[in-house]
C-alpha cells in the first residue's frame, strides 16, 4: 500500500460525485468574465480598502496604495532591458496585447508614458535576488528587479491583477515583494492515475500565478510506469497500462498489468519528448520539474516487467527490487542517466519510502550483500542502495532527495530530505546538516478531505481544511535557530488513488494550493487567517473566470471552546469558511431556524448545553448544522493514571485529555481531542473524595478503514481505596464490524448515586485502534 494509507486521520466516505468545469484558459472570454461577475453579484464580497482593490496572494512583504488608476487596454507598449526581453514578449501574447514587438527601454522615465517597463537593477530589490518591485503609476507601470526571476514575479503579480480586474483600470500600488522560502512545490503523483500534458501545463499556468517554483512529477510507483526509457521498453510496453480504469478497482482485482494495444488496457505514459516539453514549459515560468523514481520499494511495476530484478525471479511476487543483484544497480544508473538527460533540475527524487525487508531476509543475494558489505541489517542494506545511488547522481551534477524512509540505517551524506510522516524527520535531517523539505500528512496532503465527507467526493480520508492548511509553519518551534536555515521550503503532495479525473485533482488542489502557497512565499508575521479568507473572496472570482474546479467555501461552522475552570464556564468562539457568514445557534439540541439566537463576537456557555450552530443566507440554513455538547462536568480536571498506555501516535492532550472537558471533532481523530490506544484502554479517575454519582458516559469512533474499531465493552468498577476494586457494570458492543462508515457510539451508565472516590473504566479493544474523547462523570 502507499503511504497514503499510513498517515489518515479519519474518517468517513461518500459516494463519489464528479464535476466538471472547462479547464484553464490564460485569455479570458466573455462567457468567462459574464460567469465571473454573476458570481461576484451573488457574493456578500469585501469592499473597503486596499484589500478590495489589491487582494493578491500570496500577500507581498510590503504594499502601499496611491491615489488613481492606469488602464491597460490593447495599444499599451511594453519596454525592457536586454535582459528581461523574452519575458517582455511572454507578456504582451499572456495579455493579447496588439504591441507585437517589445520597444528598448527609452533612458528617460518621462518617455514611459503609457507603457510597461520591465527594469533590470543593479542592486537587490527587497533584499533577495527573487525579489521584485512593481509600481502602477497614473502614467505607466514599472517591474523593476536585480534577475529574470524577480522580473518573472513582478509580471505574475501584474498578471493576477489584470485578471482580478478584467476590462478595469488598475489601481496605483507599489509593492515590493520576496520569497520567504526557495523551495515551493506541488507533488504530482501520476501513476496512481494518468493525466495528460495538457492538464500539467494548465497546472503549471496556476503554479507561476500564484508563485509555486517546483514540480515534484511522481512518474513511477506500483499502479503504473509513467516515463518513456528507451533502454527499456518493457516498462512502458506492459507496466504503464493496468487491468482497470481506477485505482481502487485495480488494487482489489489482482493488480494486473495489461500490453499496450490491448484492448482492456487502461493507463499511458509520456514519451521523453513529452516530458521534455514539459520541462520547457515550466521553466518558461519560473518553474523546476523534479522527477521521482521509486526505488527500492514501490517498485512492483518494474519487477513484473523485468523479474530478475526482484528477489524471487517471478513477476507479481515482489514489490522491492533486490538489493543483492548488481543488475539492480545497472538497471538503476541506466534508467537514471535518462531522466538527467530530460530533466535539468539539480534534485532527483528517488523515494525510498515504505520498502517492505521480508523478500531481502531470505534473499541469499542480498544477504551475502550484507555479510560483504559489513552491515548489520536490511534497514542498512536499503541506506547501502541510496547512498550507491546518491554517489551515482553526484557524480552527474545532481543531488538525491528523498523520503524521510532514507534516514533509517543512515543517511546519504549530502542527501536532502522530503519530510512525511510529521516533522520529526525533518527536525533530525535539519539537526545533522541536511536540507529538508517540510510535507507532513497532516497539513501538506491534499488528498484528504477539505470538508465534511458526506458532502464530498470520495477520498482516500483524513480530514484537511482550508484554514489548516494555511496555519501551517514549516519551520518547527523545536528546531534549533541556528539550523532553521536547512528548511528550504515546504510542498503539498498529491497522491491519486481516488482522483480519476483532471477537475476532480483541480477541486482537490484549489483553494488549497492557495494557502500554501501564502505560508511558502509570505513573512510568516504577514500571514493572517481574516486577511487571507478575505483575498480568497476576490480570487474565487479569478479561479471562476479561469475555469477551475476549486472547492466551495464550506458552510460549515467551526466551533471552537475554551474553558474557564475557575468559574465554571466555557467561551465560544464560532467561524465558517463563508466571507462575513450569518450563524445562528441553539442550546438546546435543537436545529437552529432563522429566528434562532444571532451568534457575534463570542458566547459563554455555564456549565452544560448542547450547542447547534449554521450558516444562513437570508432565511434559508446552509450545510449541515454543527454540533457541540459543553459538558462541565463532576469529573474536569481530576487525576487520571493511565493502568495501560495510549498510543505514542495519538496521545492528543496527553494525561488531562479525558478529563479536560473538550470533545473530540466529528470529523477526525487528528484533532488533537480524540486518544487513541492500540492495546486496551484502562484508566483511574481520582475524583478527589468521595459524593453521589448520577452518570457516566465516553463516546468511542468507528471508521474501518483506518483501522479504528468500538471496543467489545467497556466495563466500570469502583474502588473507595484506589486499590481494591468491584465491578460495578459491563455495557457490551452493538455496533458490528463490518460497518465501514464513520459512527460514533456513546457507552452510558446509570451510576445510581454512588459514591466511591475511584472510578476504573476498561475498554476491551478487540482489534486496531480504540479511540475516545471524554469521560463524562455527573
Amino acid at each position: 500500500m502507499s503511504k497514503k494509507i499510513a498517515v489518515m486521520n479519519c474518517i468517513g466516505q461518500s459516494a463519489g460525485r464528479k464535476l466538471f468545469f472547462p479547464l484553464l484558459i490564460l485569455a479570458l472570454t466573455d462567457a468567462a468574465v459574464c460567469n465571473a461577475q454573476s458570481f461576484a453579484k451573488t457574493q456578500t464580497l469585501p469592499t473597503s480598502g486596499s484589500v478590495a482593490e489589491i487582494p493578491l496572494i500570496p500577500a507581498p512583504v510590503s504594499m502601499k496604495a496611491e491615489a488613481g488608476f492606469f488602464s491597460i487596454g490593447p495599444s499599451t507598449k511594453v519596454y525592457s532591458s536586454p535582459q528581461f526581453l523574452p519575458l517582455a514578449s511572454r507578456f504582451i501574447k499572456m495579455a493579447r496585447l496588439s504591441a507585437g514587438r517589445v520597444g528598448a527601454l527609452p533612458r528617460s522615465v518621462a518617455m514611459y508614458t503609457g507603457g510597461i517597463c520591465f527594469i533590470k537593477s543593479k542592486d537587490l530589490i527587497a533584499g533577495d535576488t527573487a525579489g521584485y518591485r512593481l509600481h502602477i503609476k497614473t502614467d505607466h507601470i514599472e517591474i523593476v528587479a536585480h534577475s529574470i526571476v524577480g522580473a518573472l514575479y513582478g509580471m505574475e503579480s501584474l498578471w493576477q491583477l489584470m485578471l482580478l480586474h478584467p476590462d478595469k483600470p488598475l489601481p496605483c500600488v507599489v509593492i515590493e515583494d520576496r520569497p520567504r522560502f526557495q523551495y515551493r512545490g506541488l507533488m504530482l503523483d501520476v501513476s496512481r492515475n494518468f493525466y495528460p500534458i495538457s492538464f500539467v501545463k494548465e497546472l503549471l499556468d496556476l503554479m507561476a500565478l500564484y508563485k509555486m517554483n517546483t514540480l515534484h512529477w511522481h512518474l513511477t510507483d506500483g499502479p503504473g510506469w509513467r516515463l518513456e526509457i528507451k533502454k527499456y521498453p518493457r516498462l512502458t510496453q506492459l507496466s504503464a497500462w493496468r487491468s482497470h480504469l481506477t485505482w481502487r478497482e485495480w488494487w482489489a482485482n489482482g493488480r494486473k498489468y495489461k500490453e499496450e494495444g490491448d484492448p482492456m488496457a487502461y493507463g499511458g505514459y509520456y514519451t521523453q519528448a513529452d516530458a521534455k516539453e514539459v520541462v520547457a514549459y515550466a521553466a518558461e515560468r519560473g518553474i523546476i520539474v523534479i522527477p521521482e523514481i521509486e526505488m527500492p520499494g514501490h517498485s512492483e511495476e518494474v519487477t513484473t516487467a523485468y523479474p530478475s530484478l526482484s528477489c524471487s525471479g517471478l513477476p507479481y511476487k515482489n514489490g522491492e527490487l533486490c538489493l543483492g543483484n548488481d543488475s539492480t544497480f545497472t538497471f538503476l544508473e541506466d534508467v537514471l542517466t535518462e531522466v538527467m538527460q530530460i530533466f535539468p533540475s539539480t534534485y532527483i527524487h528517488v523515494g525510498g519510502d515504505e520498502a517492505g525487508t521480508e523478500s531481502w531476509k531470505h534473499c541469499p543475494k542480498c544477504q551475502d550483500r550484507i555479510r560483504r558489505e559489513g552491515l548489520k541489517n536490511e534497514s542498512e542494506l536499503q541506506s547501502y542502495g541510496v547512498k550507491r545511488i546518491e554517489k551515482f547522481l553526484n557524480a552527474h551534477g545532481r543531488k538525491l532527495l528523498g523520503w524521510d524512509e532514507i534516514m533509517e540505517g543512515g543517511l546519504a551524506p549530502s542527501a536532502t530530505v522530503m519530510s512525511w510522516r510529521g516533522t520529526k524527520g525533518g527536525i533530525e535531517a535539519a539537526s545533522m546538516g541536511h536540507d529538508v523539505i517540510m510535507t507532513p500528512g497532516s497539513y501538506c496532503y491534499f488528498d484528504h478531505y477539505q470538508a465534511d465527507p458526506a458532502t464530498q467526493p470520495e477520498a482516500i480520508g483524513g480530514f484537511l481544511p482550508l484554514k489548516t492548511v494555511y496555519s501551517f509553519e514549516p519551520v518547527p518551534q523545536e528546531l534549533k535557530a541556528e539550523n532553521a536555515g536547512h528548511v528550504i521550503g515546504a510542498q503539498a503532495n498529491l497522491w491519486t488513488e481516488y482522483i480519476s479525473s483532471a477537475q476532480q485533482a483541480e477541486y482537490m488542489l484549489f483553494p488549497r494550493l492557495l494557502a500554501l502557497a501564502e505560508v511558502t512565499w509570505s513573512a510568516k508575521n504577514h500571514r493572517d487567517w481574516d486577511d487571507f479568507r478575505e483575498r480568497l473572496y476576490h480570487q474565487y472570482f479569478l479561479l471562476q473566470s479561469l475555469h477551475v474546479n476549486y472547492c466551495r467555501p464550506s458552510s460549515q461552522v467551526d466551533i471552537h471552546a475554551g474553558i474557564d475552570y475557575q468559574s465554571h464556564a466555557t467561551h465560544i468562539s464560532m467561524e465558517s469558511e463563508q466571507y462575513s457568514p450569518v450563524i445562528r445557534y441553539t442550546l438546546d439540541g435543537s436545529r437552529p431556524v432563522s429566528t434562532s439566537a444571532l451568534y457575534k463576537d463570542s458566547l459563554i456557555i455555564k456549565d452544560s448545553a448542547r450547542l447547534r450552530a449554521a450558516v444562513f443566507l437570508d432565511t434559508a440554513l446552509q450545510g449541515i448544522p454543527s454540533s457541540l455538547d459543553v459538558d462541565y462536568h463532576k469529573a474536569i480536571g481530576k487525576k487520571v493514571t493511565y493502568n495501560l498506555p495510549y498510543s505514542e501516535s495519538y496521545i492528543a492532550q496527553k494525561e488531562s485529555t479525558l478529563v479536560n472537558g473538550y470533545r473530540g471533532s466529528m470529523l477526525t481523530y487528528g484533532d488533537g481531542q480524540w486518544q487513541g490506544f492500540t492495546n486496551d484502554m484502562d484508566i483511574t479517575i481520582d475524583m478527589e473524595k468521595p459524593g453521589p454519582l448520577k452518570s457516566l458516559s465516553m463516546r468511542f469512533m468507528q471508521i474501518t478503514g483506518p483501522g479504528v474499531f468500538m471496543p467489545e465493552f467497556v466495563e466500570v468498577s469502583v474502588s473507595d481505596n484506589g486499590k481494591d476494586f468491584k465491578p460495578f457494570k459491563r455495557i457490551d458492543n452493538d455496533v458490528p464490524t463490518t460497518r465501514s462508515e464513520l459512527l460514533f457510539k456513546d457507552f452510558k451508565f446509570d451510576l445510581n448515586g454512588i459514591t466511591n472516590r475511584y472510578i476504573r473504566v476498561l475498554a476491551k479493544n478487540a482489534q486496531g485502534f480504540l479511540f475516545t474523547d471524554e469521560v463524562v462523570i455527573y
